[in-house]
């Protein structure tokens, strides 16, 4: 078995983003030359967050409002006694997940037709970094 390792860094403009990276995970794949395997996505910091969903009009409008209905940004948090004020990403991070698993076939991301890869930033404007490993022959 071989394994391939890249990492991503963000900065978002904004607190809460959503990046379709299927492109870069892709990317990756195709660069390590492993044809049948697994990639493993995964935000490496807690306020951040990986999925798998379609792509379609709406879904990361919807996904936010369900996300802010359930860890809502503005309410006072136990974790915020520690002199922190980013609670609700913390819980977000625990609604989402923070890492994915893929398979690959013949070279490629075996996903679903709508199938994309998101990375999830709840509490952004500042570095974070993502790794991507991928593991196969």
């Amino acid at each position: 078995m071989r394994c391939s390792t890249a990492y991503l860094t963000f900065k978002t403009q904004n607190k809460r983003d959503y990046i379709n990276i299927t492109e870069k995970v892709e990317k990756t794949v195709n660069e390590s030359g492993i044809k049948e395997g697994m990639v493993l996505v995964s935000a490496m910091h807690i306020t951040a967050g990986v999925w798998v969903n379609d792509a379609e009009e709406g879904i990361i409008q919807d996904i936010d409002e369900m996300l802010e209905r359930l860890a809502p940004s503005d309410r006072e948090y136990c974790h915020h006694l520690t002199g922190e004020t980013n609670g609700d990403a913390h819980l977000k991070n625990i609604l989402v997940g923070h890492q994915v698993i893929i398979p690959i076939t013949k070279g490629k991301l075996d996903l679903g037709p709508w199938q994309q890869v998101y990375y999830a930033e709840f509490d952004g404007q500042r570095r974070k970094r993502l790794i991507i490993k991928v593991m196969g022959d």
